[in-house]
Parts: structure tokens; C-alpha cells; sequence
């Protein structure tokens, strides 16, 4: 529909409505800050008639362009004309700012159920096109108000298979500045690596929305296994029970190629227990090449998934691990004990004089 020509009172209330807030963006220099973000910026899960041809564009680029060449646009209407205005005009409101309090999300939250939207799909899976601005800025909120900034994403991800490892150690505070439409901008950041980001923030906010802070009291995140493994290992440090083969098999082994599983799958999963000897006698790289068709180098890169896994998800088991090491070594009833929690430590957490044979033996395997 064209607006060439005013043809109703419904014509001519928008096409006032529009001159109107395009007066107060761009006279007032509040709203200075906003001009360069895009219209999509505005957009809410709940939103219907989009004008999807406007989204990808600048506020400022809209109100430079005449409205009868905006209304002559291909696709537009003017359903999708009044929803261009709405947009327009929820960049004038206050709590369109990138600087939200506390108090300013929990406002917003109240005046538009938008903001508790779920952002998971209709099978419970995670989806980023649900996640709106206001979404995003309760999210941040969230990791401010409990000190999170510096956690790690990979320590918080649900899985690292579907997060880089170049971002596996980015602290979330790395992203807490930007909105979210800053965050699509951004180098190497493609939809997927996004997901994985916005997800990390949701699952956080999701554990720690209702949790009431304490002057007194901390809440630290951690991947599910840590606290576990670390009160195990806590415990046999200090006590004097004698350490099994099998309590280092239940309680620190499994748990461990556990999270190898989740984190980077199959494949390595049943590498690192065959090392271990987890279902029989150890398994040689050797034997593990020749099984599945591939060089001794290929078996070393994927074994060292476990160190950089670990490095990231349970960095403070390698001193706990060389201390229980240490201790257990010296008594000689506790040998099968030992040659497993040893080759576990070796191949979670490698030294670097290990490190350096494997890097050895993969250039002698290729040449």
C-alpha cells in the first residue's frame, strides 16, 4: 500500500505518527546512542507483521529515507507500517537503554510478559531466535548481580561440542557489554557459536533468577561432576582408609570419561577407556590406530580432547590428583590403586614433559 496519496484518517494518523517520532529521535540527543542500532534491536519474540524488510536496517538509516519511499517498499503495508512506528517509538522509551538497573528489567519485566518467555522450542530445545533484546538484558543482569563476569564459558557450556575451543576460556564479561544485536555483529561469532553463547547465559540465569543474595554467602557455579569429585579426593587425601581399585574406577574415573562423553562424544569417550583399561587389559595407541583405520598421530590429537576438556571444566583436579598421587604411591598395599589413578591424572591432566613425548611420537608417527 502506498501512501503517496492520504486515502483515510487510519493513513493519515501513521504517516503523523511517524513524522512525529522521527522528531523526537532525532532532536533530542538522548537518543543519539540508539540511531546507528538496528530496527530488529526493538523486535520481541511476540511480535506479529514484522516489516522484515526494515529489520536488518539502521534507526537512522530509517529515518533518513522519505516515508512514501518507506511505504512504497515492496512487501509493506500499512500493517507492517504501524508496526515500523511501534518499533520506533520503543526506541524512545527508557527502558530501551543498554545500561538497565536491577530495578529497570524487573519494571520491564512486569509491564510485558514478552520478557518471561520461554526461549526453548516446542521439544525443550534451545532456540536463539526466541531470545529477545529484554531477554538478553535480564540475562546480563542476572551473571552482574552474582558476580559471575568471570567465569568461563566453557566451564558453564552444557556440552563443548557445540562451543569453539578458541572461546572455550572467554569469561562472560566479555559479553555482558554488548546487546544482543551487537553480539550477531560480531567477527567469527555465526549463528551457532551465538546459540551457544546466549544458552550459557540463559542456563545461568535460569539456575540463579530467584536465588536472593547474601552479603555473607557466594554462589559458585560449577559443572556437575566438581563438587563430587572434589569431596572425593578431598576425602582420601585426608583420610587414612586404604584407596581401592575399584573406589578410584567408581568415583573418579567414571565420572570423569563421563564428561568426555558429553563433551566431545563417542569416539573419545571409548579412546580414553581403553587406555584406562576401563572394560579390560589397556589399550595401546598402536592397537587403537590399527582399530580404527586411522595414524597413531589422529589417536594422540583426540586423546588430548581430555586435557584441554578437563583444563577448562576441572582445572583444580590436576593438584588434587598429583597430591592423592603422592600420597598413595607410598603405600605398598595399594598398588593396583595407584597404576589407575596415575594413568587417570596422566591422561586428564598431562605434564609437559608428556606433553612433549606425544608431540614427539606424533611427528615420528607422520614421518
Amino acid at each position: 500500500m502506498r501512501f503517496n496519496k492520504i486515502t483515510s484518517a487510519e493513513d493519515f494518523q501513521l504517516v503523523n505518527s511517524f513524522d512525529e517520532v522521527k522528531r523526537r529521535l532525532l532532536e533530542d540527543q538522548k537518543y543519539s546512542d540508539r540511531l546507528d542500532k538496528p530496527l530488529a534491536y526493538w523486535a520481541l519474540p511476540n511480535d506479529r507483521r514484522l516489516p522484515l524488510a526494515f529489520l536488518g536496517r539502521t534507526i537512522g538509516d530509517l529515518l533518513a529515507t522519505p516515508f512514501e519511499e518507506l511505504s512504497a517498499t515492496p512487501g509493506i503495508g500499512q500493517k507492517k507500517i504501524s508496526s515500523l512506528v511501534t518499533l520506533l517509538n520503543r526506541a524512545t522509551k527508557e527502558d530501551a537503554g543498554f545500561e538497565a538497573s536491577q530495578a529497570t528489567v524487573k519494571e520491564v519485566a512486569a509491564k510485558d510478559n514478552f520478557s518471561t518467555k520461554s526461549p526453548l522450542d516446542a521439544d525443550g530445545n534451545f532456540d536463539p531466535s526466541l531470545v529477545s533484546e529484554v531477554l538478553w538484558l535480564r540475562w546480563r543482569e542476572t551473571v552482574r548481580r552474582h558476580n559471575l563476569g568471570n567465569e568461563r564459558l566453557g566451564r558453564l557450556a552444557p556440552t563443548l561440542m557445540d562451543l569453539p575451543t578458541v572461546i572455550w576460556n572467554t569469561p562472560l564479561e566479555f559479553y555482558m557489554g554488548h546487546s544482543l544485536a551487537e553480539i550477531r555483529r560480531l567477527k567469527t561469532h555465526g549463528e551457532k557459536r551465538v546459540r551457544v553463547v546466549l544458552e550459557v547465559f540463559y542456563r545461568v540465569h535460569e539456575t540463579l533468577d530467584l536465588a536472593q543474595g547474601q552479603p555473607h554467602l557466594a554462589i559458585l557455579l560449577r559443572p556437575k561432576m566438581v563438587p563430587t569429585l572434589q569431596g572425593w579426593g578431598l576425602e582420601r587425601l585426608v583420610g587414612e582408609t586404604p584407596l581401592s581399585r575399584s573406589d578410584v574406577m567408581e568415583h573418579l574415573t567414571r565420572s570423569m570419561l563421563k564428561q568426555i562423553l558429553i563433551d566431545a562424544g563417542q569416539t573419545v569417550h571409548d579412546l580414553a577407556a581403553g587406555r584406562l583399561g576401563i572394560e579390560g587389559t589397556p589399550q595401546s595407541v598402536r592397537m587403537q590406530a590399527r582399530n580404527l583405520g586411522v595414524t597413531r598421530a589422529r589417536i594422540y590429537q583426540l586423546l588430548e580432547d581430555c586435557q584441554k576438556i578437563m583444563s577448562v571444566r576441572w582445572p583444580e583436579g590436576r593438584p588434587l590428583l598429583e597430591s592423592l598421587c603422592r600420597k598413595v604411591e607410598e603405600k605398598p598395599g595399594e598398588s593396583e590403586a595407584f597404576q589407575l589413578l596415575a594413568a587417570t591424572r596422566d591422561l586428564f591432566y598431562a605434564t609437559k614433559a608428556e606433553e612433549e613425548d606425544a608431540a614427539d611420537e606424533i611427528e615420528a608417527s607422520t614421518n
